[in-house]
């Protein structure tokens, strides 16, 4: 069955592949971008008939809804929406500038809330559709020196966990997707941002662009068996509300899980005591 998808960042990354596995897969795509011009040249060959191009940069509250109605006018409704578009700000806490902090979680955050407010009404009268927000494994568990990134993952949990809750009486499923680290631009100089203050503690245990910067081209993940999950994922009667991808971040989430369930237990007496007296 074909169906129309909206995909935010689909420029480069996870997801253009996202947008290439829903084309192989004989849906219609709405692929947005902040830079047109690259969403040209990433889909010169897909076919015109099935693909609408759109320049959209999510921080933008007000481009949202011309964006989605740009595509319900083209292809007549929106059966899945993708939030992918976000990037990194790595480095720690104190050595992140208030104003890089407001951009991570104006794109990272707001702009999924955006595109959110812009297709629930156009999902909410079809009575169905399929939210797809790209968080990650940072959403899970903590990574020294991301303190920021994984404080704008977190809350993209937070986010899908509770609209669930809230549209599942018009159809709608709501599904955060946990990549681990996967091989895309995420760590390139023209994606990943890093604070610009540099405090001599923290720099005595080393530096958080070259503890990251090792990662790159080393990742495990492949980018396009994500975009097959994502695509199997949206054909499911009964989705996931969450699901790691990438055995990296399978490992790295049953760690965190398992640590949390031991904590639980240690300090039950504890957290008890703080209930009324019957």
């Amino acid at each position: 069955m074909s169906t129309t998808w909206m995909i935010t960042g689909a420029g480069r990354g996870i997801g253009a592949e996202i947008a290439r596995a829903a084309l192989q897969a004989g849906h219609k795509v709405v692929a947005t971008g902040r830079r047109l011009a690259q969403l040209q040249d990433t889909f010169a060959d897909a076919d015109p008939a099935r693909i609408a191009l759109i320049e959209l940069d999510v921080a933008g509250e007000a481009q949202a809804a011309p964006a989605v109605a740009q595509a319900v006018e083209r292809f007549g409704r929106i059966d899945v929406l993708v939030n992918n578009a976000a990037y990194g700000l790595l480095g720690r806490l104190e050595e992140v500038s208030s104003d890089d902090i407001a951009q991570q979680f104006a794109v990272n955050v707001h702009g999924v809330m955006h595109m959110l407010r812009a297709v629930l009404p156009v999902m909410r009268r079809q009575r169905g559709g399929h939210i797809i927000n790209i968080s990650s494994i940072a959403g899970i568990t903590g990574f020294d020196g991301a303190s920021v990134y994984c404080a704008s993952k977190y809350a993209i949990e937070g986010l899908t966990a509770s609209l669930a809750l809230e549209v599942a009486p018009f159809g709608i499923h709501v599904t955060a997707v946990e990549p681990g680290f996967f091989r895309t631009e995420f760590l390139d100089p023209s994606s990943v941002r890093y604070g610009a203050a540099a405090i001599p503690d923290y720099a005595e245990h080393g530096s958080v662009e070259q503890a990251y910067g090792a990662y790159k081209g080393k990742q495990l993940g492949d980018p396009v068996k994500l975009a097959a999950a994502v695509i199997a994922l949206a054909a499911m009667d009964t989705p996931p509300r969450q699901f790691l991808a990438g055995s990296d971040a399978l490992a790295m989430a049953t760690a965190e899980l398992d640590a949390r369930r031991t904590q639980m237990a240690d300090f039950a007496a504890l957290s008890a005591s703080t209930d009324h007296a019957a």
